[in-house]
């Protein structure tokens, strides 16, 4: 322990991920970030894929509704099954399924990837867990009432070991709600 990491979610996921994305099993430690107009590009090429109208499906829509899923840590499976009949769910759901599996070839994350591959790492492997937990006797976590679900448990599993953590946040300057920010959290 004494460790200093001044950083955001996003780069403190990235320095996890590159140590110890192996153990997942689906990525090798020299992965790709694509940002937001690399993921864009992909969605337009899989909805002429799939033979869906870029127009009735904006690729920007499809990409929030995946950020949101992907907050939730909800899959593409779990999105088709709920989609029932509704064309925009199912379209979402479809998309989603094969916008993870070109990920997956492309050795490649997105930013929400980054944290939910990372939550998921430190949920399911112990030993990388408790390094972390054990590294960092305090977690301060900055601007928390813009956190969502996916950084809220993050911040938890990354303070588990010692139990301290302190947010700091004003509940009436929340401003990414649109990103899946959740007052809750700080509340």
């Amino acid at each position: 322990a004494g460790d200093i990491w001044a950083s955001t979610f996003h780069s403190a996921c990235v320095r996890i991920l590159r140590r110890n994305v192996e153990a997942l099993g689906t990525f090798t430690r020299d992965f790709t970030i694509y940002d937001s107009s690399d993921c864009q590009s992909l969605v337009k090429r899989i909805l002429k894929d799939l033979d869906k109208d870029e127009k009735k499906f904006a690729p920007r829509s499809i990409l929030a509704a995946i950020s949101n899923a992907k907050d939730e840590m909800r899959t593409p499976e779990d999105l088709l099954k709920e989609a029932g009949a509704d064309i925009w769910k199912k379209t979402v759901a479809e998309v989603y399924l094969e916008y993870r599996k070109r990920m997956l070839q492309a050795n490649a994350m997105d930013f929400d990837d980054l944290i939910l591959y990372t939550v998921h790492l430190l949920e399911t492997c112990e030993d990388v867990r408790e390094h972390y937990q054990h590294q960092f006797k305090y977690v301060l976590v900055d601007e928390y009432q813009d956190t969502n679900m996916l950084q809220y448990r993050l911040a938890k599993l990354l303070a588990g070991g010692y139990r301290n953590i302190c947010v700091v946040g004003d509940d009436d300057q929340s401003i990414y709600k649109f990103r899946g920010a959740t007052i809750e959290n700080i509340l």
